[in-house]
């Protein structure tokens, strides 16, 4: 079955701020048959680099990161704002396309030299991955591929991301 995703995507003009278009997942998760769609293919690019964590960036990364980490069999954790996890974190800054934000990540969250699948929601100018990536590897997890839903093209944010497997189900090649 093929669905094109991209026509689930709702933008969202202004958003976060004047000038941003907001690439809103939202509708596609509604859907039923786009949300397995999207979740199967993520599964089918991370399943052959056995990870052993998916570790996802807040908070749309949650919703299919959670359901990456089943099918794989795996388990997850949370990259979260500051202050919202209640044990013992490391954090790391980053610039996004708009401003600066940092993700804090539980000490404990991953054994050393564990296989971790990074993802988020979106790729973007990259901020947000390689903040996760950086968590992952401070505390000595071996990141083994980064998958996205949305990959914005014209940002260029893979190559924040050289040097790790990534993969994204939808490219947009230009701001709308």
């Amino acid at each position: 079955m093929s669905i094109d995703l991209e026509l689930l995507l709702r933008d969202v003009p202004d958003f976060p701020k004047p000038g941003i278009v907001f690439k809103d997942i939202m509708p596609l998760i509604a859907d039923r048959e786009a949300f397995q769609h999207a979740v199967d293919s993520l599964v089918e690019f991370a399943e052959p680099l056995k990870p052993a964590l998916v570790v996802s960036a807040e908070s749309r990364g949650f919703i299919v990161g959670g359901a990456l980490a089943y099918r794989l069999g795996c388990g997850f954790a949370p990259a979260r704002k500051p202050g919202k996890l209640p044990w013992d974190t490391v954090r790391a800054e980053y610039e996004l396309e708009y401003g600066m934000d940092a993700l804090e990540l539980h000490r404990d969250a991953l054994s050393h030299g564990a296989a971790v699948l990074v993802h988020d929601d979106l790729l973007a100018t990259g901020g947000t991955a390689r903040a996760t990536i950086d968590l992952v590897e401070r505390l000595g997890g071996l990141v083994v591929g980064a998958a996205f839903i949305v990959e914005l093209d014209f940002l260029d944010g893979r190559s924040a991301l050289e040097g790790y497997e990534v993969h994204s189900l939808v490219h947009v090649t230009g701001a709308t």
